[in-house]
């Protein structure tokens, strides 16, 4: 039987921490194949240190997406996430290129061909979420987390609290009871800041973020309010601590409240299943979950590299489900076609919509016209209680 009273934690970080600086530029470099070839092929990382940027990888897509194309992508990613200091400037960093063509094995394994349709990009497990803590079916630790940073960056990029710099994190920790969240036992945030400002201040700035994110009630007492533990975060980002691409993949997710296969999103396109197949089945569990049929719901998908259709789709409800779990299973099998080219193509994913999914979760965000975070559609709701 599952614990009802507990307490459980969910970081995330900002657009500003080294890893996000990757993931952002990584992202940007999909963007740009995309825009030029919906087609394109691309698996780019990236790694941030001292006013250093170095992509590698492997791509197949147009000529028209040159070196210093993806180079000034890298550039502008840094310049719009805020990075104008000695140690980290979105101008005067170096940014070397070690980017190939993509294997041709892995292309015969995976393009469509005669009668073959087209197969997974690689073998892996993916997992989706939802629930029903809060208004987007996601998990209220890491939801809260991903806001209160999403605040203080809009007033940071404003020009509201110009004393935060670009690098923070934040760590929510609510108490559960009888299921259900109730309050914040704990909230820690640090923050990157200016020379002048000092601890005490930064604290008085990140109170008010804090404090509008979190329900009304939910904040912690005074000695459960961490703001710069330390004392002093002056020196950060890429300047502080080396960013890899694929590295944030709870922060990615759902906190660490569900599964994850271990695949990493940012860089990858979506002919990848360890971006494609999560997002499928986050769409998914979020359907079941808005549909009212269980008020949480896990789903895990399994590839193989070359086979177009999933190995196992396996749906977990803990107990929540109104319905049979085996019938919800095949339904949604017949409602949204699971291959590769299926999910591509019901989501609509061959689109550049990936930059602005590197920071702040994938997950939880709100549809928008042009097609980015398709897979927070609940358009399969009615279908879903018609077959119940």
């Amino acid at each position: 039987m599952s614990k009802k009273n507990f307490l459980f934690t969910s970081e995330s970080v900002s657009e500003g921490h080294p890893d996000k600086v990757s993931d952002r530029i990584s992202d940007a470099v999909v963007d740009a194949f995309l825009a030029a070839d919906p087609q394109s092929r691309v698996a780019v990382e990236t790694l941030c240190t001292t006013n250093l940027v170095v992509l590698a990888g492997e791509v197949r897509g147009p000529a028209s997406v040159t070196k210093d194309l993806l180079i000034d992508a890298a550039r502008h990613a840094i310049k719009d996430i805020g990075y104008e200091q000695d140690g980290f400037h979105w101008k005067n960093a170096e940014v070397q290129y070690h980017v190939h063509a993509q294997s041709a094995d892995i292309a015969v394994g995976v393009d469509a061909a005669g009668d073959k349709d087209e197969g997974a990009g690689d073998q892996g497990i993916m997992f989706g979420y939802a629930v029903n803590e809060t208004e987007t079916l996601m998990p209220a630790p890491i939801y809260y987390s991903h806001e209160i940073l999403k605040s203080m960056a809009e007033a940071r990029h404003s020009g509201a609290a110009a004393q935060f710099l670009p690098d923070a994190k934040s760590q929510v920790t609510l108490e559960y009871r009888d299921g259900k969240p109730v309050r914040a036992a704990s909230v820690v945030v640090s923050t990157q800041h200016i020379e002048a400002a000092t601890q005490a201040e930064i604290r008085e700035l990140v109170r008010p973020h804090v404090k509008n994110v979190l329900p009304e009630g939910w904040f912690p007492d005074e000695a459960h309010f961490y703001v710069n533990p330390t004392g002093r975060f002056v020196i950060g980002g890429p300047d502080g601590d080396t960013g890899l691409t694929g590295r944030k993949i709870i922060v990615d997710t759902y906190g660490g409240a569900a599964p994850h296969g271990g695949g990493a999103f940012s860089g990858k396109d979506p002919t990848k299943v360890d971006r494609s197949a999560a997002y499928a089945a986050r769409y998914l569990a979020k359907n079941v979950v808005a549909s009212g049929l269980a008020s949480r719901c896990v789903i895990q998908l399994s590839y193989a590299i070359g086979v177009s259709k999933p190995l196992s789709v396996y749906v977990d409800t803990f107990g929540t489900a109104q319905v049979d779990e085996d019938k919800l299973s095949d339904v949604l099998q017949q409602l949204v076609d699971l291959s590769p080219r299926g999910i591509r193509t019901h989501l609509g994913l061959n689109k550049p919509i990936y930059a602005r999914t590197a920071a702040y979760g994938h997950f939880g965000r709100a549809p928008e016209a042009d097609g980015g975070f398709s897979w927070e559609r609940t358009d399969l709701v009615d279908a879903l209680k018609r077959a119940f």
